[in-house]
């Protein structure tokens, strides 16, 4: 039987080459940061990860999981409610919870299954979620695993969500569903108007804060603070994943009721390990350095302005924002890989983006900025690409 799929893969896998879409996995030779070793021995500048806060290979990050590690052992062999659950688990919930003001946080392995898990178990066939149209492709399965009606808006169009909101009166349970940052845009979601609508209308409000979580808003709680709702949205999911460490692992902050249904409820969470303590550890420890002050935040704020000024300098069309995601459109998917390619030639770590990961003909390179960061290399990235842009005839 193999046979027949073998060939189908490989005609398959042919056309996604040609077509200029194959997804190439670059091996690192060493640590996370802003100067990042190929297998090949190359030191290049990386501008593609989520380490917004450079913390993933901090100090303290990695004294905090280096303690856990000695205390806590390195995993539990189980799920939680048969023998998972340590001590500085039930403490990473609870700092969660404080740090985004809700009552309480369940961990999950990684946000893929906290959205996973965080529907199905409060909307049934009874019950509708809307949904931007671009939220992440977790929030998209999450919803499809559950029974409720789902209704997809315009992205960020708030009459088309209230007309959504109009139309689901009759459902027992509503729930708008939005990415507090969308990750291939870099645009923050509309959390005042939503959380608006969602009141006027009886609903529910979901954010995934995984982009936003320790960047956006005065004390880094995220793109309600960033909006000035910081009440009014009542379930949070994000990631550890980015700028609280850039490890694994995810989680769902709401009221305490919701929190223990999911307990009870949340397939991910009840058949899945819960994450191993070493990840606790070093995400307490990111949570300190946030709590300590804004000086990592200001820093990659200082750090994106001028990069999203130089970059619009030199002729090429990003998405406007405000946030460490720069969008760089090129629209050609065959285009976006080849500049990649040739900036990594130049030193400077991208990934061009195309679809599936994207809508067609919206193919790009996302720039990511980091704390880690210096100014100067703001400034070398920004040659290269307007160097390699003007090899291609993408910028003047």
């Amino acid at each position: 039987m193999y046979g027949t799929l073998r060939a189908h893969l490989q005609a398959e896998l042919e056309a996604i080459r040609g077509a200029g879409l194959y997804k190439e996995e670059r091996i690192l030779a060493g640590p996370q940061g802003a100067l990042i070793r190929l297998a090949d021995g190359r030191e290049v500048l990386n501008f593609c990860a989520n380490n917004y806060l450079g913390l993933a290979s901090h100090p303290q990050v990695i004294a905090g999981a280096h303690a856990a590690l000695e205390r806590w052992g390195y995993g539990m062999s189980s799920v939680r409610f048969i023998c998972g659950t340590q001590a500085i688990h039930r403490e990473l919930e609870a700092r969660i919870a404080a740090f985004l003001g809700r009552d309480a946080a369940i961990l999950y392995a990684a946000c893929f299954d906290a959205n996973g898990g965080v529907f199905e178990p409060f909307l049934g066939e009874d019950g509708v979620i809307i949904t931007d149209a671009l939220n992440h492709a977790s929030i998209i399965d999450g919803i499809r695993l559950s029974k409720a009606q789902r209704l997809i808006y315009r992205h960020a169009d708030m009459e088309d969500l209230e007309a959504k909101l109009r139309g689901a009166a009759a459902a027992r349970v509503r729930m708008v569903a939005t990415d507090g940052v969308f990750s291939m845009d870099g645009d923050v979601a509309r959390l005042g108007d939503i959380c608006a609508l969602a009141e006027r209308y009886d609903a529910l409000v979901l954010v995934d804060d995984s982009h936003a979580t320790g960047v956006l808003g005065r004390n880094g709680r995220g793109s309600a603070e960033h909006c000035g709702v910081e009440g009014k949205v009542d379930l949070f999911t994000g990631t550890l994943g980015k700028a609280l460490g850039g490890g694994l692992g995810g989680y769902v902050a709401a009221p305490r009721e919701m929190v223990e249904y999911l307990r009870q409820r949340s397939r991910p969470y009840l058949f899945s390990n819960t994450i191993p303590p070493v990840v606790a550890g070093a995400a307490l420890a990111a949570l300190d350095l946030i709590a300590a002050g804004a000086e990592l935040r200001e820093r990659l704020w200082g750090l994106t302005r001028r990069f999203r000024s130089g970059i619009a300098a030199a002729g090429y069309e990003i998405r406007p924002g405000e946030h460490p995601i720069v969008p760089i459109m090129l629209y050609d998917a065959a285009l976006a890989q080849q500049m990649a390619r040739d900036l990594l030639a130049e030193g400077i770590y991208v990934i061009g983006f195309s679809f599936p990961v994207v809508p067609k003909d919206q193919a790009r390179i996302r720039v990511q900025i980091s704390a880690a960061h210096e100014p100067e290399q703001i400034d070398r990235a920004i040659a290269a690409f307007t160097r390699v842009g003007r090899k291609h005839g993408a910028v003047p």
